[in-house]
């Protein structure tokens, strides 16, 4: 599989996340997210599937205060599913506000990152790859993209582990 994916000194796509706040639709818009902000986002294939659910998420989670403690205003998880889907796996986790959750349900994020991968084989659809980055007021910082080459599901420079290394 070959990316043409937005790199360092890139800006993130200008989207908006529809989430729910006190039972009402809104839109967390980018500038919240990203305007005269740094912050972490990771991306991942999807809530409750395996390696995101058993090390993904919860490892940004364990190492928020970490993270966060070398500037990092806050922490994004993104995947391609709803806000619904998001919000109860956040909860089944047990994740606090450490990290936000994006819901991409649309894809318009991923797609226009050029992240959009193809798991029809799976049963999942369209979905993100996986990465993680630190974007700087908008602009892509740094940026660690999972081996495209490998057909499974790998996961090593997008985990937290790694980005904690790498801003230390």
């Amino acid at each position: 599989m070959n990316l043409n994916h937005r790199t360092q000194g890139d800006h993130v796509p200008e989207t908006a996340f529809r989430i729910r706040e006190n039972d009402a639709w809104r839109d967390l818009t980018y500038d919240e997210v990203f305007a005269g902000r740094t912050v972490v986002l990771f991306a991942l294939p999807g809530a409750f599937t395996p390696t995101c659910t058993s090390t993904h998420l919860p490892g940004y989670a364990m190492q928020a205060d970490a993270i966060r403690a070398h500037g990092i205003d806050g922490i994004y998880c993104l995947s391609v599913n709803d806000w619904f889907v998001m919000d109860a796996w956040r909860d089944t986790l047990g994740i606090d506000d450490s990290v936000t959750m994006l819901p991409d349900g649309n894809t318009d994020f991923t797609t226009q990152m050029g992240m959009l991968v193809d798991k029809r084989e799976l049963g999942f659809g369209l979905r993100s790859w996986r990465y993680a980055m630190i974007v700087r007021n908008g602009v892509i910082e740094s940026i660690f993209v999972e081996d495209t080459e490998d057909p499974g599901d790998p996961f090593e420079v997008s985990s937290a582990p790694f980005m904690l290394a790498h801003l230390s």
